[in-house]
């Protein structure tokens, strides 16, 4: 329920609702104008109460305090909302329409509208989008894929498949579809960048994490489930040898891979194992938030970039200030936030942060890749002393159906440290292979070990794998075979 309904709830035909900047909304009649609440609006305040109802175009007007007309329907209640302002100050009036009235066609209110949307989307019930994610959430996909001008697509057990019975969506009602879900300042931003990124939930069912884009056939969108149920460490089968990194009192911890492979996943379960088992102070930093915590044991402030704060950078710095024990990086974009991830993890805090690498040592390559070659010397010394392990996976289909995770595993002891701080990274494999005790694990060695269980075919495998002559090594000396055919290097 928008918080405009409230209000329009009030409202009769030959009345108007009044909201101006620095009053409080009126309602005028034949019987002249009354106060509907005892608060005077900010301009900011009646943007945000306008753009809750507002189609995505007008949304966009609503934001550059441009003139535009919108229509709404609430409770089987058709209004019109006109919208104008004047300097800082701007207006919107309220009204059921009168349509044997005709407006001129030059009025400059109408032709700034675009069409409205259909009641259905802008009703402020349940949006459109919700029935097709509801059909995916049924069918146990990772994935909803929008894309005008095709039919709806799902991501199944990693592979696509299309929705046959739903109709193709032309670009048009694409746009209904979408702009019904998306918060005002992602409007914004959409419309600047052709890009943007958000969190939706069906209340009781699943949240989704959402990126909506531009591409030549107009927008479309990837919708990503995330359970309502947290994923606990000991449902993910984690090592006690990884969990032993929540216990941590500071230090890095990197959870890398692809994306979809499951990363945040892996970090839900590390922060909830932490929730359980310590009494802390949490602050996660997301775009956008996912998984949400509830309080446990430890106190979990979750911030979302561009809603709570302008980047992970700023919320980084601005953590140090807010005495945290644990800080959650949801991504390490850049070197700004990777510099102050380090250094919080040097200062005495546990940090968790995720990188798009595929194995151990390529994480810590690319993280020391991100400095000027003159500053390289001083960040290995930096690392070496904060790196505490970095857990690299990969998600692969399973026989019969679903998706399990191979994982390679560094652990950051005195050898790993001194291969770190001399830049000789290529030999961080040959230390993981003899520290098997100490639980770490090559991602040949782990997608190897599903294979002999007949967890994983040994073709997905092979795919999976970074070090394929040395995969192929592994299963020849098991006298497994791989059917090759059709795959390449």
């Amino acid at each position: 329920m928008a918080q405009l309904d409230k209000l329009i709830d009030k409202l009769k035909e030959s009345q108007e609702i009044i909201i101006e900047s620095g009053k409080t909304p009126m309602l005028q009649s034949d019987a002249g104008m009354k106060a509907m609440l005892n608060q005077q609006l900010a301009t900011p305040q009646i943007i945000a109460l306008l753009q809750e109802i507002a189609p995505m175009s007008n949304k966009v007007l609503l934001a550059q305090k441009k003139q535009t007309r919108f229509e709404y329907s609430y409770g089987g209640k058709t209004v019109v909302i006109l919208y104008s302002s004047q300097g800082e100050n701007v207006t919107a009036k309220i009204a059921i329409p009168v349509y044997e009235e005709e407006v001129p066609a030059d009025d400059p209110a109408v032709a700034a509208a675009p069409a409205a949307a259909p009641a259905a989307a802008a009703s402020g019930g349940d949006p459109e989008v919700n029935a097709l994610l509801r059909k995916m959430f049924q069918m146990g996909a990772s994935d909803l894929h929008l894309t005008s001008n095709h039919k709806p697509l799902i991501r199944l057990h990693g592979d696509m498949q299309e929705l046959g019975d739903n109709a193709i969506i032309p670009p048009a009602r694409m746009q209904t579809l979408l702009s019904a879900i998306m918060p005002p300042h992602n409007v914004a931003q959409f419309e600047e960048t052709h890009d943007t990124d958000f969190a939706h939930e069906i209340a009781g069912l699943a949240r989704f994490r959402v990126n909506i884009f531009m591409d030549r056939f107009g927008m479309g969108a990837v919708f990503r489930q995330i359970p309502m149920e947290i994923v606990t460490a000991e449902k993910l089968g984690l090592s006690k040898e990884v969990l032993d990194l929540c216990f941590l009192s500071k230090g890095l911890v990197l959870v890398t891979g692809p994306t979809g492979s499951g990363k945040s996943t892996t970090l839900c379960g590390l922060v909830d194992f932490i929730n359980r088992h310590r009494k802390d102070h949490i602050i996660t930093i997301e775009d956008p938030i996912e998984f949400v915590h509830p309080r446990k044991n430890c106190l979990i402030n979750q911030r979302e970039v561009h809603v709570h704060t302008k980047s992970f950078a700023n919320a980084l710095r601005a953590a140090l200030r807010e005495d945290p024990d644990i800080v959650l990086v949801g991504e390490m974009r850049d070197l700004e936030t990777i510099s102050i991830a380090i250094e919080t993890a040097e200062t005495g805090h546990l940090v968790f942060g995720t990188l798009h690498t595929t194995t151990a040592a390529s994480t810590v390559d690319r993280i020391i890749d991100q400095y000027p070659a003159d500053r390289q010397p001083q960040i290995r010394t930096m690392l070496a002393s904060s790196l505490k392990g970095v857990i690299s996976q990969t998600l692969c289909k399973k026989n019969g159906g679903g998706r399990v995770a191979a994982l390679e595993v560094l652990f950051v002891n005195s050898a790993v440290s001194n291969l770190i701080r001399e830049g000789k990274i290529y030999q961080i494999p040959s230390v993981m292979q003899t520290a098997k005790n100490q639980g770490m694990t090559l991602l040949n060695e782990s997608l190897f070990k599903y294979v002999v269980d007949k967890v994983v075919a040994p073709e997905e495998a092979y795919i999976k794998a970074i070090d394929k002559q040395g995969f192929l090594t592994l299963l020849k000396g098991r006298g497994i075979t791989v059917n090759l055919t059709g795959l390449g290097d």
